[in-house]
């Protein structure tokens, strides 16, 4: 989900853009952190060697949002972006261990279409309107996410420490609406539980992190600073698969600033929750793990909402097969 609104022109355009920034918080309404990433099994340690995932991820989001224009102008605006995105993600895990934890690192590529249209219309003050939209399709490269994670087990319960970065390095111009990238860098840290009862056939799992932005050179904005909690929970129906429920929590902690940031601060808001399912996958010498999960979004403050999905395929090393995995990003 990235997007971008910038070189409206026009009265109407400039009330489009204005309105769409109002629906927003973070830069355009998009944060580095993607609700939803983490869910089944994320603070359990993993196999050691080379693992993939594969991320599918759709999401629908619009806002209707109203803002106060000087001189008793008003805006109505109307603001959709649909995404879809395929996320890969190589991670390593090594057999060594760090203060007694497991590490791990991998990086995050992604690839993805993302569609954002806006619309508005200025109503003056002896009742005179003037309308305007607009619509941008992009599809190409989104940034990359280096990370790393420490993790911890003691019987049932697992812990996680783990860093992640945003790359700037996707596709992103200020001039246009729809994006790929962010056009800025952030950085992201923050710790997991899991428990896993084998006995019962029971898995909770929360993760909880925090976000910095830094701002924004092209446009001179800098998206506040957030916190975002992900949380898994799912019974085992069979030897083979779990279903239950996932849901998120994201809160912006600090305002947007920066010369760019004309509307000043608007901190953002939202949640959501909804069904998970889960499949082990015997794969020859290896295991799979496909995971289904979606989310319907509820509670949202200066920020699209709608609902999203992914479907996450992963693979482990051959040697010491486990019989879960995490699903994340």
């Amino acid at each position: 989900m990235r997007g971008a609104c910038r070189g409206v022109a026009g009265i109407a355009g400039l009330a489009v853009c204005a309105a769409f920034s109002t629906a927003a918080a973070d830069e355009a309404g998009v944060g580095f952190w993607l609700p939803g990433q983490y869910a089944a099994f994320a603070a359990e340690p993993g196999t050691p060697g080379l693992s993939f995932e594969s991320t599918f991820y759709h999401a629908t989001a619009s806002a209707q949002r109203n803002a106060t224009f000087e001189r008793g102008g008003r805006i109505l605006a109307d603001a959709k972006s649909p995404s879809d995105f395929v996320m890969l993600t190589p991670t390593y895990t090594f057999d060594t261990r760090i203060l007694g934890g497991q590490p791990a690192f991998g990086m995050t590529a992604l690839i993805g279409r993302n569609v954002t249209s806006v619309s508005a219309t200025l109503t003056g003050p002896n009742g005179g309107t003037l309308s305007g939209s607009r619509s941008d399709n992009i599809v190409g490269f989104g940034d990359l996410s280096p990370y790393a994670t420490l993790k911890w087990n003691q019987g049932a319960h697992n812990f996680m420490v783990y860093g992640t970065a945003g790359i700037p390095v996707g596709a992103y111009d200020p001039q246009r609406l729809a994006a790929l990238g962010l056009g800025h860098w952030s950085v992201d840290g923050g710790g997991g539980y899991t428990y896993y009862n084998e006995k019962a056939g029971v898995e909770f799992s929360a993760v909880a992190g925090l976000t910095y932005n830094f701002i924004n050179p092209s446009t001179q904005y800098r998206s506040g600073n957030d916190f975002h909690l992900d949380l898994s929970f799912s019974p085992y129906v069979s030897e083979k698969m779990h279903v239950g429920a996932v849901g998120y929590f994201y809160e912006q902690l600090s305002g947007d600033s920066g010369s760019g940031a004309l509307l000043g601060e608007f901190k953002s808001r939202v949640a959501g929750v909804g069904p998970q399912i889960g499949f082990f996958l015997p794969m020859g010498d290896r295991e799979g793990y496909l995971n289904l999960r979606a989310y319907y979004e509820f509670a949202a403050e200066h920020r699209l909402e709608g609902w999203n999905m992914f479907v996450t395929f992963s693979i482990e090393p051959p040697e010491q097969r486990s019989s879960r995995f995490a699903a994340r990003r």
